[in-house]
């Protein structure tokens, strides 16, 4: 019966996630620790992480790393499937319609549309990671002793780094992790 849920949960996550894996991260919230409470914030957070750091895509990698959470090797497949199958479907048929109605100003006007959505949904993924690593998952407080202020600093450094000096991210996302696993095990 799990097998059967972990589907039903990343076939709705692929079905609806448009825009990307970043779009879809609400959605995955909203299904594993909020619906199911398979994960807490905390181990999504870190799932999240995990995903952005391996190669693929993250909605992908997230339904694998969930999966195999939940119910093991067989689990981390049918999270993937359940995630992929609703998007090859969909693609198929967009790509059809796609290339013979193209012309069609309707069309357009649909795809006009769905940017804003896609911005919010990416919006609102960025906004609850912020919230999890500034405020260590606890919400937003105005106390100033809530905030963990090396997360701050860390994600201070590392957006000066990138705009200023043009670094390539992955060697930003290294010297992030490698601060953070220098500094928090004193901190903690």
């Amino acid at each position: 019966m799990i097998y059967l849920k972990i589907f039903w949960s990343f076939f709705q996550i692929g079905l609806f996630s448009i825009g990307g894996g970043y779009a879809a991260m609400p959605l995955i919230q909203n299904q594993v620790v909020s619906i199911h409470t398979w994960l807490s914030m905390n181990e999504f957070a870190d799932v999240i992480t995990i995903s952005q750091m391996t190669p693929g895509p993250i909605a992908i990698n997230c339904a694998t790393f969930v999966g195999t959470r939940i119910a093991g090797m067989p689990g981390a497949i049918v999270a993937t499937i359940g995630c992929v199958f609703p998007s090859c479907i969909i693609v198929l048929l967009l790509a059809y319609l796609y290339y013979k109605y193209k012309r069609l100003s309707i069309v357009k006007g649909c795809l006009n549309g769905l940017r804003p959505a896609v911005i919010a949904m990416i919006g609102s993924a960025g906004l609850t990671l912020l919230i999890l690593a500034f405020w260590n998952g606890k919400g937003i407080s105005i106390k100033t002793e809530n905030i963990d202020v090396i997360s701050v600093t860390i994600f201070t450094v590392s957006i000066i780094i990138l705009r200023k000096w043009k670094v390539n991210p992955i060697f930003v996302m290294l010297g992030a992790g490698i601060s953070g696993l220098c500094i928090y095990p004193f901190v903690l």
